[in-house]
């Protein structure tokens, strides 16, 4: 790795851009932050993280960018917006891009960067922040390959498990059909856990035995303790699910697909949002259907 890889830089600091940050700082990095909301960056600066004003200030420091946002248009305007990324000089070299976003408008957007001499990977991660954070998260990687080699020291130092799966646009695809499953997953168990519980059974003992019937899945381990407790404070929102659904819903209808399952759980976390808890961890589904269960018993 060249001496200045070691100089990141990281847009966004929710729930994911924090664990990455956190991750970087206790490899060795010098990490330069930045956050719409400044207050987000305190508890970062004072574990050693350098905040700066704009994406562009953070643009100038590092040549590798790290972005983690809500959105793909979100990313879009860090990059060519006021005060973006290609207003610096000098220009970053590579930025991967960690948001769960749309393949086509990544596509567009690498397109442009390459043109200004920016390598564009979009990095999107598969994990809660907590799995994230303790390097347990599965990076999939779509970009040029030359790039990704470069680039491969900082994936390995952000997680065990890197994929390169292909062109730009690879990653987020694989995102989007992994978190279709995935969240498929944790529905299934949320309703299986409160279909046992109208049936009378006890919780701890049924989370304990399901756990080692062929009905397992990874999302147990997860959201299993939250679930059997009630703490749906956030480690992956809520919203953000329902957003992630949103798009797939929008590429299966491109490619003329119905996904009956994937339109149900998109139904359920927007009535999930309507009531006010985007903002909870998405394992809050358990308690949407205790609470429908009681409403319709």
């Amino acid at each position: 790795m060249e001496k200045n890889q070691k100089i990141v830089g990281v847009l966004g600091t929710g729930l994911v851009g924090s664990a990455l940050t956190e991750i970087l700082l206790e490899h060795g990095y010098e990490v330069h932050i930045w956050n719409r909301t400044r207050e987000k960056m305190e508890p970062l600066q004072n574990k050693g993280a350098i905040p700066e004003a704009s994406p562009e200030a953070v643009a100038r420091s590092c040549p590798t960018l790290i972005i983690s946002v809500m959105t793909t248009d979100v990313v879009v305007s860090l990059c060519e917006g006021s005060q973006g990324i290609l207003s610096a000089s000098p220009l970053p070299r590579y930025i991967l891009d960690a948001t769960t976003g749309d393949p086509e408008q990544s596509i567009d957007l690498a397109k442009r960067l390459r043109q200004r001499g920016i390598y564009y990977l979009d990095s999107p991660i598969s994990g809660s922040s907590r799995q994230i954070r303790a390097r347990k998260g599965v990076v999939m990687v779509g970009g040029e390959e030359e790039a990704f080699e470069r680039c491969k020291p900082l994936y390995q130092t952000l997680a065990e498990k890197v994929f390169y799966l292909g062109p730009v646009g690879s990653g987020s695809k694989a995102k989007l059909a992994t978190n279709l499953v995935l969240g498929l997953n944790r529905l299934a168990f949320a309703e299986g856990l409160a279909f046992a519980q109208s049936l009378g059974l006890d919780l701890p003992r049924f989370y304990a035995l399901i756990r080692e019937t062929p009905a397992y899945s990874v999302a147990m381990d997860v959201k299993g303790e939250k679930m059997l407790k009630g703490d749906f404070s956030a480690d992956a929102k809520a919203e953000q699910h329902w957003k992630d659904l949103g798009i797939i819903l929008k590429y299966a209808e491109k490619a003329g697909m119905r996904l009956p399952l994937g339109q149900t759980h998109y139904a359920l976390l927007q009535e999930i949002i309507q009531k006010g808890w985007g903002d909870l961890d998405n394992s809050v589904v358990f308690k949407y259907l205790q609470e429908r269960q009681g409403r319709e018993s």
